[in-house]
C-alpha cells in the first residue's frame, strides 16, 4: 500500500511505492480527449538520494505546467493519427488512402501506443530502421510467404520468406505523416514540440526513368493491336500524350476536338479504399491540360470513335456525347477501371518478355520529346509536371544532357572553322620580329644560316651589340638569350658566347614556307577578282580528299597569303581524322563571298 504523501500542502505529490521507490505526481489540468484530470507522473527507483531527486523531479514538471512545456493529454500516437487523418487531413482521397495503409502497416504496431508526448526522435529513428530492414516486420524465424491467405494448395508462388526492404520513398511518406500529424499536436498544445522535426528520414532516391526501347515499343504496339484495336488505340494514345493511367481512363469524347487535333485531360480515375469504390476527381496536380494531337493520333482516335458508335448500334444504343473514350460497355457509360488497364498490359509485356510497366510508356513520351529537341517546359506541360518544369529537368535530366550534346554538335557542323591560334613568341620572332630584340635575334638568325656566322665563332658581344644596334645591354642580352632558346649559340663560365656546331644546316633543313599551288585547270587569282593583299576578307571554302567533298565552311582568310591556306587546309585534314602526311590527297577550292571560284589551294605540307 502506498505511504503517505509528503509536501501534501504544496503542488504536486511524492509517493512512496511497496517497493521502495518514489511515485511524482503533478497535475496538469483536464486533458482534452478523455475530459478527465491529466497528471504527469514520474517514478524516481529507490537509492540513498531517491528523495532529493524526487524532489528535483517534481520542480521539473512543474515548471514545465507552468511553463505550458508539458504533454497536455495521456493520448497516444493512434488516437493522434485517427484524428488528424478523419478530421483535419485536407489532401487527395488518394493519398488519404495510402496514408491510412502506411499507418495501419508499419507505423500503429510499433508506435500505436506510445503517448504522444513521450514520442521522440531516437523512437522514429528506430522505426525507420526496421523499416529498412524488412517491410512485413519479421521476426527473423522461417517462414512461407504463402500467396494467399486463404486455404489453398500452395505451389511455386509459395516460397519461402525473404526480407525486402521498404523503400526510401515510402519511409519518407510515412515521415510526412507522423510531421503533419504532430504539426496539428503542437497547434493544439497536446505537446510542446514536435519530435519529428528531430528525426532523419532517408534521403530521396534519384529519379532513374526506364522507358521501353524504340524497338521495344514497336513490338508492344503491334501486340497490342493484333490482340484487339481498342487496346491498341489505348496504348497508342498512351505512348503519344504521356497521358496518366487514370487519366486515360477518364477521358470522355467531349474533351478530345478532333478537328483542331487537341485533347483536354481534366479529370482522372481513382480508387477509394475505405468506400470501396473508384471515382472521378481532378488530375494529380489539379491542372487541366490542352495537348496538341498528330495526325497519326487523330486518325487512331477518329477510328475508334467510328468502332464505338457501330458497336453501340449493334445494341440500338445512341453514345452520349460525353461518352468515354475507353469503356467496356457499349455506349461507353462507363469508365474502365486503371488496376484492370494495367493489368492487362504487364500481362502483354510478359508475353513479350519485356520487363516495364504503363507507366513508363509516360517515361518514353518524355524522353523522346526531349530527345528529339523539345524544350523542358512544353514537355513539363504535356505532362501535367508542376514547378513550370522543374520537375521534368529532375526526372529526365540525363535525356536533357543527350539532347544538349545533340544540339552542340549541330552547332558545330555550322559554325566556320576554328581560326589557329598564335604562334608562340619565340616562333614568331623568326620571322616576324617585334621588338628590338627580337629584330636582333632574327637579323643574327639569319647570318647564321647565310655563313657569315659560322658554327664555333664568337657572337658579337654585348658592346658591339649595343654599338651596332643602338640598344640598351639588357636588349642586346635578351637577343642572345633568344639564340640560346632556339638551339643556335651556346655560352660556358668564363667563355665567350659562340655559334653552335652545324646551325647552319640544321636552319638549311627546318620545314620550308609552303608554296601555292594553282591548278591549272581551275580559275586562278587574277588583279581583277583578287582582294587587297594582306586583307583578310569573308570567303567560302570547300576541301575534297581525293576529288570527294569532305567539308565546307566560311571563314576569314587573305586568299592571297598561302600561310592563311595552309593552316585552314590543315585544320580540316585534323578534324577529317587524317594524318598531316597525307596532305597531298587534299585540295581546296577558295570562293569569294558571291561564289566565284578564287583559286584552287594545295600544299606539299600541313
Amino acid at each position: 500500500m502506498a505511504g503517505r504523501s509528503k509536501g501534501h500542502h504544496r503542488r504536486g505529490a511524492i509517493d512512496r511505492l511497496p517497493n521502495g521507490s518514489l511515485r511524482v505526481r503533478v497535475s496538469a489540468g483536464l486533458d482534452p480527449v478523455t475530459k478527465k484530470r491529466h497528471r504527469l507522473v514520474e517514478v524516481v527507483p529507490s537509492g540513498p538520494d531517491a528523495e532529493a531527486e524526487a524532489e528535483r523531479v517534481r520542480t521539473r514538471l512543474l515548471n514545465e505546467v507552468d511553463e505550458r512545456r508539458n504533454p497536455k493529454t495521456n493520448a497516444t500516437v493512434e488516437q493522434l493519427l485517427e484524428r488528424y487523418l478523419e478530421q483535419h487531413f485536407d489532401g487527395e482521397a488518394t493519398t488519404l488512402n495510402g496514408y491510412r495503409r502506411a499507418a495501419r502497416k508499419h507505423v500503429l504496431p510499433f508506435l500505436g501506443q506510445v503517448k504522444v508526448g513521450q514520442l521522440d526522435a531516437d523512437a522514429l529513428d528506430s522505426l525507420y530502421a526496421e523499416l529498412r530492414r524488412c517491410r512485413d516486420h519479421c521476426t527473423g524465424k522461417r517462414r512461407i510467404d504463402h500467396r494467399t491467405r486463404r486455404h489453398h494448395e500452395c505451389d511455386e508462388r509459395c516460397r519461402p520468406h525473404r526480407c525486402v526492404p521498404l523503400g526510401p520513398t515510402a519511409i519518407r511518406q510515412i515521415h510526412y505523416l507522423l510531421s503533419g500529424a504532430f504539426k496539428r499536436a503542437v497547434r493544439w498544445k497536446w505537446v510542446a514540440v514536435n519530435p519529428v522535426g528531430q528525426a532523419e528520414p532517408p534521403a530521396a532516391p534519384r529519379p532513374e526513368p526506364n522507358p521501353p526501347s524504340t524497338a521495344e515499343a514497336v513490338r508492344i504496339l503491334n501486340e497490342a493491336w493484333r490482340t484487339d484495336e481498342d487496346w491498341g488505340a489505348l496504348v497508342w494514345t498512351a505512348m503519344t500524350t504521356g497521358a496518366r493511367r487514370g487519366e486515360l481512363c477518364g477521358l470522355r469524347w467531349d474533351h478530345i476536338d478532333l478537328e483542331a487535333a487537341v485533347l483536354r485531360l481534366t479529370q482522372s480515375v481513382a480508387y477509394d479504399e475505405r468506400n470501396k469504390h473508384w471515382y472521378v476527381k481532378g488530375t494529380k496536380t489539379h491542372q487541366q491540360r490542352r495537348i496538341a494531337l498528330d495526325a497519326e493520333t487523330v486518325t487512331v482516335l477518329a477510328s475508334l470513335h467510328s468502332r464505338h458508335e457501330q458497336r453501340a448500334g449493334q445494341f440500338g444504343l445512341v453514345p452520349a456525347p460525353d461518352a468515354y473514350v475507353f469503356s467496356p460497355d457499349p455506349d461507353g457509360a462507363c469508365f474502365l477501371h486503371p488496376d484492370t488497364v494495367t493489368q492487362r498490359y504487364e500481362r502483354m509485356a510478359r508475353r513479350l518478355g519485356i520487363h516495364t510497366t504503363l507507366h513508363k510508356l509516360r517515361h518514353y513520351s518524355a524522353t523522346e520529346l526531349i530527345a528529339s529537341g523539345v524544350d523542358p517546359r512544353t514537355v513539363a506541360g504535356r505532362l501535367g509536371h508542376g514547378g513550370g518544369g522543374t520537375t521534368t529537368l529532375k526526372v529526365y535530366s540525363a535525356w536533357v544532357s543527350e539532347a544538349d550534346q545533340r544540339a552542340s554538335q549541330a552547332l558545330f557542323s555550322r559554325v566556320p572553322t576554328r581560326p589557329e591560334g598564335p604562334q608562340s613568341r619565340q616562333e614568331r620572332a623568326k620571322t616576324a620580329p617585334e621588338s628590338p630584340y627580337e629584330r636582333i635575334a632574327a637579323d643574327l638568325r639569319a647570318k647564321i644560316a647565310s655563313g657569315e656566322l659560322v658554327g664555333g665563332a664568337p657572337l658579337p658581344r654585348v658592346k658591339k651589340l649595343m654599338a651596332d644596334y643602338g640598344v640598351s645591354a639588357g636588349t642586346a642580352n635578351r637577343a642572345v638569350s633568344l639564340l640560346k632558346t632556339w638551339g643556335l649559340a651556346e655560352a660556358a663560365r668564363g667563355r665567350p658566347t659562340t655559334v653552335l656546331p652545324g646551325a647552319a644546316e640544321r636552319l638549311a633543313t627546318e620545314e620550308p614556307a609552303p608554296q601555292a599551288v594553282t591548278t591549272p585547270a581551275k580559275s586562278a587569282i587574277t588583279s581583277d577578282n583578287a582582294p587587297p593583299s594582306s586583307e583578310p576578307v569573308l570567303l567560302e571554302f570547300e576541301v575534297r580528299r581525293l576529288g570527294e567533298s569532305i567539308r565546307t565552311f566560311t571563314a576569314e582568310a587573305d586568299p592571297t597569303n598561302p600561310e592563311h591556306l595552309r593552316r585552314l587546309l590543315a585544320s580540316t585534314i585534323r578534324r577529317d581524322g587524317r594524318d598531316s602526311g597525307e596532305v597531298l590527297d587534299y585540295e581546296m577550292d577558295v570562293r569569294s563571298s558571291s561564289g566565284e571560284l578564287l583559286t584552287t589551294f594545295v600544299t606539299i605540307s600541313a
